[in-house]
């Protein structure tokens, strides 16, 4: 029989009235630090406090929602790039799950196809990565490369951002051409150096809130952890979202695994590829991030093995063709502005796994250690 609760008194589902109207919010509008999330999340959905609470903490006992974090704007703390990896049929499944288990330095793991033999189709597992800063992003992809058997890796670091975020609940309802009043606003990927107290805090900030964490008050736990009066906690918390380095408080979703109530968030995972001309990147990014279905959208350089692409996104949703039609929209906008896209392509995600990406540098030498690979051979030259 499907699970509709965790006890005869508080829904999970997320098609629940109330559920909904917190996710609408929790999942991608909380951006920066804020002081007092909870109370955001109540004020925006119209849901009082101890129920925001008691269904966030519900939802996530019962595994609908499968993590409850502040964001950090990972681009601007450590190096990182997509990874498209070439990897043996034989291979694919153990190389998944190599990347997902055992690297804790790339984030999102992808099997991708194409509806087609097309430029790139033979990169069927597809990742983000993450190193600390001072680390070099290729030589760990040399060392994950021999370790799963790859015959090939291309990188694509971001050279920068117009969309990020999640917010499925919300986009549900979104139609093909909605987009904001402005082009998206361009977010920078150029490293920021902290200083130990901004890291000290930062890595208490960064934890994934427990079912029994969740509270009005949920800061001040994490800034006695850290060491830091409550004042001073949420003081360094400000300085880090002035710097650009936090990006919202959310309530994660499964993106298309089925939830633990038989629901699906989403079924499909579109990573668009659009090649436009040399000079327009960035105008042509901040088109294609101005579509609300965009959770991501980003200057990427493919090179030949990918057509030439220069500008990405992705987009989710539980019906392909409507996936499609989102895309033919952004395409027709682009012509009409007379972005002339010389190619084009969809990658649609499989079997997928996602987990924040580590970024803190002793984590990295220890993760060395464990592979027998010297932590000095792998800093940037």
């Amino acid at each position: 029989m499907e699970m509709q609760t965790i006890s005869d008194a508080v829904p999970v589902l997320i098609a629940d009235p109330l559920n909904a109207r917190i996710l609408a919010v929790s999942e991608d509008r909380i951006s920066g630090f804020s002081a007092d999330p909870i109370g955001e999340i109540s004020q925006l959905s119209g849901v009082d406090t101890d129920t925001v609470i008691e269904r966030i903490t519900a939802m996530l006992k019962a595994g609908v929602i499968r993590r409850v974090r502040q964001t950090l704007l990972a681009t601007s703390l450590a190096d990182g790039a997509l990874v498209a990896w070439q990897i043996p049929a034989e291979k694919l499944n153990a190389a998944f799950e190599f990347m997902f288990q055992k690297d804790p330095f790339s984030g999102h793991v992808v099997i991708r196809s194409t509806d087609g033999a097309t430029a790139g189709s033979r990169f069927r597992l597809w990742t983000t990565l993450k190193v600390p800063q001072g680390f070099s992003i290729r030589r760990h992809c040399e060392v994950l490369g021999r370790l799963v058997g790859a015959e090939a890796f291309h990188l694509m670091p971001a050279k920068c951002l117009f969309a990020l975020g999640v917010g499925h609940v919300r986009r549900r309802q979104i139609l093909p051409g909605s987009k904001s009043d402005e082009p998206a606003v361009v977010i920078s990927t150029e490293l920021v150096e902290l200083s130990p107290e901004q890291w000290a805090a930062l890595v208490a900030i960064k934890r994934e809130f427990t079912p029994d964490e969740l509270q009005r008050d949920i800061w001040a736990p994490r800034a006695a952890e850290a060491g830091f009066s409550k004042a001073d906690f949420l003081r360094v918390g400000a300085d880090l979202s002035a710097k650009g380095v936090i990006g919202r408080f959310s309530t994660f979703l499964e993106h298309v695994k089925p939830l633990q109530t038989g629901e699906k968030v989403t079924q499909y995972n579109a990573l668009y590829h659009w090649a436009v001309p040399p000079g327009r990147e960035i105008e042509a990014g901040r088109q294609v991030g101005r579509f609300h279905i965009m959770t991501h959208a980003y200057w990427r350089e493919g090179g030949a093995d990918f057509g030439n692409v220069n500008i990405m996104g992705v987009a989710h949703g539980k019906d392909k063709q409507l996936l499609l039609e989102h895309k033919s929209a952004i395409d027709t906008h682009l012509k009409n502005l007379g972005i002339e896209v010389a190619y084009t392509n969809v990658f649609w995600g499989g079997r997928s796994e996602i987990k924040p990406s580590e970024f803190v540098p002793s984590e990295y030498v220890r993760w060395c250690q464990q592979w027998n690979v010297d932590a000095d051979s792998m800093r940037k030259a």
